[in-house]
């Protein structure tokens, strides 16, 4: 058969084989190739998924997200509710409202502490104590000293014993602290239906309060409200035994503020902040030189390290042993 061949048929047939073969070398190659890639991939990947920095990192991304979506929205949507009580039974939300002294470096509105004040003294005051905080607080915050000492001196203390072993009555002073409308905490259940008024000197929900104050509407159809207390959706459960208090001109400002009821609430729930935390406007102060301070000597201490140490540290010492010139 092959003797029947020509030379040229036969040198044919030897071209196409040898480039089958060279085709098929050059296949297994690229596949071999292939599968060394796609396997270093994969290992890369496996490597990077068993890594202790990539578990930490993907926790990291899924508990702040968890918690950035319960900040904003409350609960998580595949999560049912497991209260003891219905959710209404904790109140109304109140809204976030732009108090002036919120931000970062802003400070009290003096002016509101001064007819937040008014408003305590004259609506406040005559169940609410104030019995941490003493008249010389509000001296250069919302009163000069004169006008603080005025009003102490308006308060009768119990003061003594006298050289006859005796108390007596005297005017306040500066050092004395704001007086209580109730001696104790019975006399002050028994003025409120058996309610006790807490003291607004811990307060530190200025978005609650003021929703408070101004939350007072009828009770909706099918709510049942007990003889002697109100409705307030932003109060837990919404029954409450304080009654609305503010009302539009109930105060008149020395400055010719109009005394709305949400003007009202707004300056007594600012004086009311600042009575929680009288330090807060020097707290933000020393904060600022502190951060400026630290600043500086960080920068100081960069400038030290580039120019002064690195030039020590990172010097070389070499030692040239004497030549003997005899030799």
């Amino acid at each position: 058969m092959l003797s029947r061949l020509s030379a040229g048929a036969l040198k044919h047939a030897a071209n196409l084989r040898a480039a089958r073969s060279s085709t098929l070398l050059s296949t297994s190659r690229s596949a071999s190739v292939r599968f060394a890639s796609s396997n270093a991939s994969s290992s890369a990947f496996e490597t990077a998924v068993n890594s202790r920095a990539a578990l930490a990192s993907v926790s990291l991304f899924t508990v702040g997200t968890i918690a950035w979506y319960t900040h904003l929205y409350g609960t998580l949507p595949f999560v049912g509710e497991v209260h003891a009580s219905h959710l209404s039974d904790e109140g109304l939300h109140p809204a976030a409202y732009p108090w002036s002294h919120k931000g970062i470096l802003d400070t009290f509105d003096h002016a509101s502490i001064r007819r937040g004040y008014q408003v305590y003294r004259e609506v406040c005051a005559a169940c609410h104590s104030l019995d941490r905080i003493a008249w010389r607080n509000l001296v250069g915050v919302s009163h000069t000293a004169d006008e603080t000492r005025a009003m102490a001196e308006e308060v009768e203390y119990t003061d003594g014993p006298n050289a006859e072993g005796e108390m007596f009555q005297r005017p306040g002073k500066l050092a004395d602290y704001m007086p209580a409308p109730y001696p104790n905490e019975e006399a002050a259940r028994a003025g409120n239906a058996g309610a006790l008024p807490s003291g607004l000197d811990r307060f530190r929900l200025a978005d609650y309060v003021f929703s408070l104050l101004t939350g007072y509407i009828d009770a909706p159809a099918g709510v049942e409200i007990r003889e002697g207390m109100n409705y307030n959706p932003f109060f837990p459960g919404g029954a409450i035994s304080m009654a609305r208090v503010l009302f539009d001109g109930l105060v008149e400002y020395d400055d010719g503020t109009p005394a709305t009821t949400s003007q009202m609430a707004k300056d007594v729930v600012t004086f009311l902040s600042w009575a929680a935390e009288p330090e807060h406007d020097e707290r933000k102060k020393y904060g600022i030189k502190a951060v400026i301070i630290l600043s500086a000597c960080f920068a100081l201490s960069l400038y030290v390290k580039r120019f002064k140490w690195t030039v020590i540290k990172n010097r070389k010492i070499f030692y040239n042993p004497p030549v003997d010139k005899t030799h």
